[in-house]
């Protein structure tokens, strides 16, 4: 990361969460992005940023306020207006700054050139739960793809709880370093499973994959100083690229849940594969995020436990590739 750079995050205090020049800085990624050119991760960056700080604004906004809740397909799948009205917040910077570029929400969809080199995936609330109970943790998180590679992302964390919100801003550039409010972050240097804390999380489908994950979760807790299970992917992966926590892992996610968190743990010194120690890509169905000094002894267990799902017939190959958007072969391009 650039110095400038670095000093103009470490100036933005950690709740300022309005959207502060963004069309000048939109101006400037658009005046790089020539048909078919590679953009600096860096502008890319600053884009991410600032549009999940747009989305943001919009969640500070309603956090304290009634409701209005809706469903998925189950009663623990839930969807607010303000899911929906962060997404738009967030969507109108990047479409603004890239308006050729591709895009993956959680909410809108698919949208933009799927011939595009780059793929935004968006999660305007990740822990909808979390923020209709009024329960930390949640966060806005955006990050863009370079390929299936996640090149720049945000997560805007909302910490604390009803009359005392506040935020954190963790950044992360490929090859430029994962930051927490402009500061650097790194994993943990523990090297013992026995001394560390774990983050797991469970899907709303009660099926084999969860009920594997279940038997995951009893025995890193006999084995383990804790298992938690905060209910934000993107959380669960920034406290492990801060130190917080150890190792993150769940099944079947979402490229959305996943393309900001796993690159601020790669660029805080952390390692990421699939549950079955494959090389991870984001449309995955599986993901295991360390310190890296545990990761192998993480996979001893958890490759097994996956590799016998598979063996029963359960899909965990890639999914949710936007149709007609290139996806090479191999999961990083870097």
């Amino acid at each position: 990361m650039t110095v400038a750079l670095a000093k103009s995050f470490a100036a933005a205090a950690p709740a300022r969460l309005a959207l502060r020049g963004s069309a000048a800085h939109a101006r400037r990624a658009v005046s790089v992005c020539v048909s078919g050119s590679r953009i600096a991760n860096q502008d890319l960056m600053q884009v991410a940023q600032q549009a999940a700080e747009a989305g943001a604004k919009v969640v500070m906004e309603a956090v304290d306020k009634p409701r209005n809740i809706q469903f998925k397909g189950s009663t623990s799948d839930l969807v607010t207006d303000t899911d929906r009205s962060s997404e738009e917040s967030v969507l109108a910077v990047i479409r603004q700054a890239f308006p050729d570029h591709a895009v993956l929400g959680e909410e809108g969809g698919v949208s933009g050139d799927m011939n595009s080199d780059y793929l935004w995936c968006v999660d305007p609330l990740d822990g909808t739960t979390n923020f209709a109970h009024g329960y930390p943790s949640f966060a806005v998180c955006v990050a863009v793809l370079r390929h299936t590679t996640p090149v720049a992302s945000t997560v805007i964390e909302f910490c604390g709880g009803p009359g005392t919100w506040m935020t954190r801003t963790y950044t992360a550039a490929r090859n430029g370093g994962a930051f927490c409010n402009g500061k650097p972050i790194q994993v943990s240097k523990t090297h013992d499973v026995e001394k560390s804390l774990l983050v797991t999380g469970f899907g709303y489908e009660h099926d084999e994959c969860w009920k594997a994950n279940m038997q995951l979760f009893q025995h890193y807790t006999d084995v383990s100083q804790g298992v938690r299970r905060l209910g934000s992917a993107a959380i669960d992966m920034c406290h492990v690229a801060s130190g917080m926590a150890e190792a993150y892992w769940e099944y079947r996610l979402k490229p959305w849940d996943m393309a900001a968190g796993v690159l601020m743990v790669e660029e805080a010194g952390g390692s990421v594969t699939t549950m079955d120690g494959r090389a991870f890509s984001v449309f995955d169905r599986s993901v295991v995020v360390s310190n890296g000094y545990l990761h192998e002894k993480l996979l001893q267990k958890m490759e097994p436990t996956t590799t016998a799902l598979v063996s029963e017939g359960i899909d965990l190959s890639q999914w949710f590739v936007p149709k007609g958007y290139r996806v090479h072969s191999g999961a990083q391009l870097e």
